[in-house]
């Protein structure tokens, strides 16, 4: 199944696995909604999935499709480049992560690596993937032991987010999460932290070792 918004870049996907022998095209949705409708009434092998959509977040589509589909392989094929995106599909189940850049030449070799067994990545995001587990290592390092183990990686995250400047519905859309569910995860930082607040919680966070402070864009 394919999900995208974009229908040039939907009939692309679509032209390239109607000519592949071996696949057979089995629905092509551009929301949320629609993704989440055929996943629960049809069975599907592999998933195809942009994150931008109408009507939400690719990345709850994964959840969705991990949830009913636990065997299905997901690939993700998008623009966004961003780690804490890359990260929330990682977590969520995606076992690829290609860029829209190299759609063209490169979507039929990572559908069949993925079907293989493999986890088609491409290299812009390998390197963040890489930069980000070593820059986690570099922190635990840091922190000490029993900090190391303080917050989970999804507290990392947010956390780094927020003390980006992020608000709370900007998070939630990255991470393809609720807000509500990013609010419990602040909540959870706090009381590891023993702070009240957000600017505490960044203060200690940072005299921790566990985050840098950021310059907000203007």
């Amino acid at each position: 199944m394919v999900v995208e918004d974009d229908l040039v870049t939907r009939r692309l996907l679509c032209l390239a696995i109607e000519r592949e022998p071996s696949l057979i095209l089995c629905a092509a949705v551009g929301t949320v909604r629609e993704a989440r409708d055929y996943l629960a009434q049809c069975s599907i092998d592999l998933l195809l999935t942009d994150l931008g959509l109408p009507d939400g977040s690719g990345v709850s589509v994964i959840r969705h499709c991990r949830h009913l589909r636990p065997r299905a392989d997901i690939l993700v094929i998008t623009m966004s480049s961003e780690e804490e995106q890359i990260l929330a599909c990682i977590e969520a189940g995606a076992a690829g992560y290609v860029l829209k850049e190299s759609l063209q030449l490169k979507i039929l070799d990572a559908i069949i690596d993925l079907r293989a067994g493999g986890s088609p990545i491409s290299p812009m995001v390998a390197r963040k993937v890489l930069t980000c587990m070593r820059g986690v290592t570099r922190t635990a390092e840091d922190a000490g032991e029993g900090e190391s183990t303080l917050l989970t990686r999804r507290e990392f995250s947010i956390l780094d987010s927020i003390s980006r400047g992020g608000s709370y519905a900007k998070v939630a859309e990255a991470l393809g999460l609720s807000i509500g569910t990013v609010q419990t995860h602040i909540k959870n930082v706090y009381a590891k932290l023993g702070v009240h607040s957000r600017t505490e919680a960044i203060i200690e966070a940072q005299r921790l070792g566990l985050i840098s402070i950021h310059p907000r864009r203007i």
